[in-house]
């Protein structure tokens, strides 16, 4: 999206545009503050949207705009202590986010990421970044360029 905007800015004033991550290796990595910056100037926008979700999940989490992910009633995310994986964070203290997925009747997801975030008292929740020395990790990593 960043390579669209750079080379057709244009007027979407109208029109909801949506993040869905990060560079994923294809360029330098700019924090979601850069990006949405960048993307509201070429699209003559006041906010960006944002989805917040991976492939081993059948819900996501969405920001109209403000950084602030909000959950699906079926999802829930908890931050655990950087150092300590079993112990959880307390409200408002930033932590390595864990995902809980109840979406699929027959199946439930517990995800340990590498992100770092912090969730509210109201269970939204806000990525501040990847954890230091962190994977790169995306579903566009598996398409080939050969």
């Amino acid at each position: 999206m960043l390579d669209f905007a750079e080379s057709f800015e244009m007027d979407l004033q109208n029109i909801i545009v949506m993040e869905t991550g990060g560079m994923k290796g294809r360029r330098k990595e700019i924090t979601r503050a850069e990006l949405h910056k960048n993307l509201k100037s070429a699209f003559n926008l006041l906010v960006i949207h944002s989805e917040y979700g991976m492939t081993e999940l059948l819900s996501q989490a969405y920001s109209k705009g403000n950084g602030i992910f909000q959950c699906s009633p079926t999802m829930q995310v908890l931050t655990r202590e950087i150092t300590d994986p079993l112990k959880i964070e307390k409200i408002n203290r930033p932590g390595a986010i864990n995902i809980i997925d109840l979406a699929n009747i027959d199946t439930c997801s517990f995800i340990a990421t590498e992100d770092l975030g912090r969730v509210h008292e109201d269970g939204s929740f806000e990525v501040l970044g990847r954890l230091d020395s962190s994977d790169i990790r995306g579903c566009n990593l598996m398409v080939s360029d050969v």
